[in-house]
């Protein structure tokens, strides 16, 4: 969803062959590709609903996972082998909390690293040219990270 955002050249072309691939389900495929487009084809509809969705993707896994950690920190987990669950207990808060908050640290310097001094290596130069629905880029090839 975030390749569409910048809406160049590559990015519209992305987005129309992805979205093109739910044109491929059974019965209901046209119906979703056209609900996703919001059009009869890829256009400005299209870039603001990807954009909320990539908006507001992150914030419900986010929310997600709190559900799911506090439920799991309530009711623990399942222990299939009838051992005492308490006796090997490690406290969450010190350990795991900070063991994921040093993850999080490292990815977060590693993504910021990447994105504010190496991010010109990383993009095609083709989509910095604007979308354009009558020509096809010339020169296709897959990204850096395939």
């Amino acid at each position: 969803m975030g390749y569409v955002l910048p809406w160049g050249q590559m990015s519209m072309w992305g987005a129309t062959v992805i979205t093109n691939l739910l044109s491929t389900i059974p019965t209901v495929g046209k119906t979703l590709t056209y609900w996703l487009w919001g059009d009869f084809s890829v256009s400005e509809p299209t870039l603001n609903r990807f954009f909320s969705i990539h908006f507001m993707l992150p914030m419900i896994i986010v929310l997600m996972t709190m559900i799911h950690m506090s439920l799991l920190h309530n009711s623990g987990s399942s222990n299939n082998m009838n051992i005492n669950p308490n006796k090997d207990k490690i406290p969450f808060n010190k350990f795991f909390s900070i063991k994921d908050l040093n993850s999080v640290m490292i990815m977060l310097m590693l993504m910021m690293t990447i994105m504010f001094s190496m991010n010109m290596t990383i993009l095609d130069p083709e989509n910095f040219t604007p979308a354009n629905p009558i020509s096809t880029p010339n020169h296709i090839m897959p990204e850096w990270y395939f």
